[in-house]
């Protein structure tokens, strides 16, 4: 009889675990409804057609809708985003290094990662996309 009741216990200790993982998400998913419910119940509706005008960082919209960017500003942007994850990458791996074991194994694997960063930064170089014209 012991035997048939430590399993059941086992696996009603795990669904209780998955129990309050529901009931936080059901928590969660409740607080954000009441939250948006009562924006839209307390805000002020009063719509004018100023107000139903497009609006694009405070200037009128006058002209066609269709603007070029130029793709040099996305690049910017990624580069940026690799770099600062490379500086985010530097942070756990610094605490790691000084940990004993783990010297030489860590510093390698820092130098395989800053290696593709620099082939990154090359090929961006190269292709000329660093310079600001």
């Amino acid at each position: 009889m012991a035997d048939v009741a430590g399993p059941t216990v086992l696996a009603s200790d795990y669904f209780q675990s998955y129990s309050v993982v529901g009931l936080l998400a059901v928590v969660g998913v409740l607080f954000v409804a009441v939250a948006f419910g009562a924006g839209r119940l307390l805000r002020p509706v009063v719509p004018t057609p100023e107000k139903l005008l497009t609006y694009e960082c405070g200037v009128d919209p006058v002209g066609e809708g269709w603007a070029h960017t130029q793709v040099r500003y996305y690049v910017y942007a990624f580069l940026y985003v690799i770099f600062a994850v490379d500086s985010i990458f530097l942070f756990p791996w610094a605490t790691v290094f000084a940990a004993p074991g783990y010297g030489a194994t860590t510093l390698v694997e820092m130098f395989v990662f800053l290696g593709f960063l620099a082939v990154g930064l090359l090929y961006a170089w190269k292709k000329g996309v660093l310079e600001w014209a």
